[in-house]
């Protein structure tokens, strides 16, 4: 056979593999998945057959295995049975079906008697988890993202092992993935070896040990429960404000977060996000050892808040926390302030912020004028004309700070703070907790902590972004193409 011939029949070959690769592709990628995602793996696959069916085959199944997600779902129905319901009755009846909409979702109802208190300073946010470390007797969780000991965590570390010196059951889980990439991190967890604190991965990528599924759907949440009684959620990982990470530190980078302690009976909420992802990932069931009733926990003053924690995630059958989001936007009637790092919304989302300033709403949002991931940071900037033509007014946090806090407040009343972004991969492919939150005097401190955004940055006009380079907003829209691959 000659090498005309040889080169015919493989391009044939070739050929015909694309285009089987493409008809399988119509058929299989769009089921269960939003148009735009599928869109854009369709389009990745039909300009690139080969590459684009070897990255699906990686990444393109956005779900959990099937036996987390039925142990999810069984979880969520134990959670529903015990959970106390203390439905929020002074709230709008719009507000009140939020809150029935969540409870159906995650079997986590609206509590009150709650109390919370926002901490904006990174090193005090840790400093005061570390003193509740230190009143504990009888057992304290720990979950993190990122779980790090460093100059800046050294204090949470002591505390711990001052807990279990005193016969505290200590309790710590981490994603897999994101805090074993951080420098030195086999150091971190032989000292939770040493010092006698139980832990565990979370989500752990290990094909050997039959744990595999999809690597980077992680497990992104961030709390610590002590004796049931008290408890810290929020944005912050366990880590030194640059992230111990050389390319942070030549550029100067600092993470800017916001961390609430809560006391009264969300706390038991709270718990219960632990004691789910403890039981996935171990199959030790503490609920009936370690479980505080929420009636059971002290409301200590002023206890005005109602409150009520909603997971969300890939082991869900269903995006709790965009459901969340969407509803609370569209119920405000005075405004809407929205803080998130990594802000690349879907179309829902942008509808309903854009349809928020057509009814007449103060909107704003506050992002980092830098970026720490370039793919993100450029996904978001595409949506930022759109926004202000729009009339949001965006705010940037200024260099070197990168505005990490997750949080918005709706009207006077009602503000959400947890780990979530309002990005596809917080909606879809991250397990995420968001406290949603009504009381004047939460939302009063949230106030006050966005007023320091606005003192601290500046507002980026529709002239100026205007004046954008033509590569900066290339590069813009290609990466939101690319971030809708979910």
């Amino acid at each position: 056979m000659d090498s005309l011939l040889s080169a015919n029949l493989l391009w044939s070959v070739l050929a015909i593999a694309a285009f089987c690769i493409n008809v399988l592709a119509l058929i299989y990628i769009p089921r269960d998945r939003k148009p735009t995602a599928a869109m854009a793996w369709l389009l990745l696959v039909f300009l690139l057959p080969f590459i684009g069916i070897a990255l699906y085959l990686l990444i393109g199944d956005f779900r959990l295995p099937k036996k987390r997600r039925d142990e999810q779902q069984r979880i969520t129905a134990m959670i529903a049975e015990r959970a106390l319901d203390l439905p929020d009755a002074e709230a709008p009846r719009w507000l009140q079906r939020v809150a029935q909409q969540n409870h159906a979702l995650t079997g986590l109802p609206m509590v009150g008697a709650s109390s919370a208190q926002l901490i904006d300073d990174y090193q005090a946010s840790i400093d005061a988890m570390a003193a509740a470390i230190d009143s504990a007797e009888r057992y304290v969780h720990v979950e993190f993202y990122i779980a790090a000991r460093d100059e800046t965590t050294r204090g949470f570390f002591d505390a711990m092992e001052r807990a279990v010196a005193r016969g505290v059951t200590v309790r710590l889980l981490a994603d897999y993935i994101a805090s074993r990439k951080i420098p030195k991190s086999e150091e971190t967890f032989a000292e939770l070896d040493r010092v006698g604190v139980t832990w565990a991965w979370m989500l752990p990528v290990r094909p050997l040990k039959g744990e595999y599924q999809r690597p980077d759907l992680r497990n992104h949440r961030k709390l610590v429960v002590v004796d049931g009684h008290v408890g810290f959620v929020g944005s912050q990982n366990l880590i030194s404000r640059d992230y111990n990470s050389e390319k942070n530190i030549r550029r100067g980078l600092m993470w800017q977060e916001l961390v609430s302690r809560v006391d009264g009976p969300v706390v038991a909420q709270v718990d219960a996000v632990f004691l789910s992802d403890w039981l996935i990932e171990t199959g030790e069931d503490l609920s009936a050892v370690e479980r505080v009733p929420a009636t059971a926990v002290p409301a200590p003053p002023p206890a005005d808040l109602h409150c009520q924690m909603v997971p969300s995630g890939p082991a869900y059958g269903t995006e709790n926390n965009l459901r969340m989001f969407l509803s609370l936007i569209h119920g405000a009637t005075e405004k809407v302030i929205l803080t998130s790092p990594y802000f690349v919304p879907d179309e829902a989302m942008i509808y309903a912020i854009t349809t928020a300033c057509q009814r007449g709403l103060d909107v704003q949002l506050f992002v980092s004028e830098l970026g720490d991931q370039a793919m993100v940071y450029h996904a978001q900037r595409s949506y930022y004309e759109t926004l202000l033509r729009a009339g949001v007014r965006i705010f940037l946090y200024p260099a070197p700070y990168i505005l990490h806090a997750k949080h918005f407040s709706i009207d006077d009343d009602i503000a959400v703070i947890g780990s979530s972004n309002m990005d596809i991969r917080s909606f879809s492919l991250n397990s995420e907790m968001s406290l949603l939150v009504r009381g004047g005097s939460f939302v009063a401190q949230m106030r006050q902590v966005e007023q320091k955004y606005r003192a601290a940055g500046r507002e980026l006009t529709l002239d100026e972004w205007l004046r954008e380079p033509a590569k900066s907003t290339f590069l813009d829209g290609l990466f939101r193409l690319t971030s809708a691959l979910n």
